[in-house]
């Protein structure tokens, strides 16, 4: 009698325990599909460390000889002015000038009173911002020595940039991941659910913006992550 209990007792806890297997994975595998995708926001002010300074002076005239001259001496004072005042030689390049012959233009007026048009462009490359934005206040200061420096030259700006990004981007990261999971918290209270584990992350891109027109200098870092969590009761 005892030798039939033995074996029917085993297959019932069997089937008992296969029940439960296969419950738990029913639940599992509803609850797979019970998910809340929620983004995070990261951002953070920073100052550019490196700026692409580009100083521009035009020379017209009819005698190229003497306008190169003049480029010439105009380049070796902005030169002593820059290194004179914490920029190093390493830092400062001269681009070579820019001619414009306007009798040599097929579809401009002949009426002019200056054949050449002559650009010099001294670029400043540094990552002492600070510095540089210091000497761009006082660049007036080359009017004494009859340097007329042009302003405004669209194709001629002041390029502010911020190179660091791997070493703010963990901790972007974790702050991204903290807010979505916040806003997923949220909204599973509102339901009266859990959040549980991330079923998937993506960190999205990573984007650098002047902070405003004024302050170049100051940068806007932001991320946006999309973060999918699973909802549990």
């Amino acid at each position: 009698m005892i030798n039939r209990a033995v074996p029917a007792l085993l297959i019932a806890l069997g089937i008992f325990f296969l029940g439960i297997f296969i419950k738990a994975g029913i639940d599992n595998f509803a609850n797979r599909d019970r998910v809340i995708a929620v983004r995070g926001l990261a951002e953070t002010e920073v100052m550019a460390n490196k700026v692409t300074w580009p100083i521009v002076c035009k020379e017209v005239g009819n005698d190229l000889p003497a306008i190169y001259d003049k480029i010439t001496k105009t380049n070796d004072a902005l030169t002593r002015f820059l290194t004179s005042n914490g920029i190093s030689q390493d830092e400062i390049s001269i681009n070579p000038p820019e001619i414009i012959d306007l009798q040599a233009e097929r579809y401009g007026s002949r009426d002019f009173a200056y054949r050449y048009n002559v650009t010099s462009v001294v670029v400043v490359t540094s990552k002492n911002v600070e510095k540089v934005n210091e000497l761009i206040k006082r660049q007036t200061e080359l009017l004494k020595q009859g340097i007329a420096i042009t302003a405004g030259d669209y194709n001629y700006q002041t390029l502010y940039e911020y190179t660091d990004l791997n070493s703010i981007k963990p901790e972007m990261i974790a702050e991204a991941t903290h807010n979505a999971r916040e806003a997923a918290n949220k909204f599973a209270a509102d339901s009266h659910s859990n959040i549980g584990k991330i079923k998937t992350a993506n960190q999205g891109q990573f984007s650098i913006e002047n902070r405003d027109p004024y302050t170049p200098y100051i940068k806007n870092v932001r991320v946006v992550s999309t973060i999918v969590f699973y909802i549990e009761d």
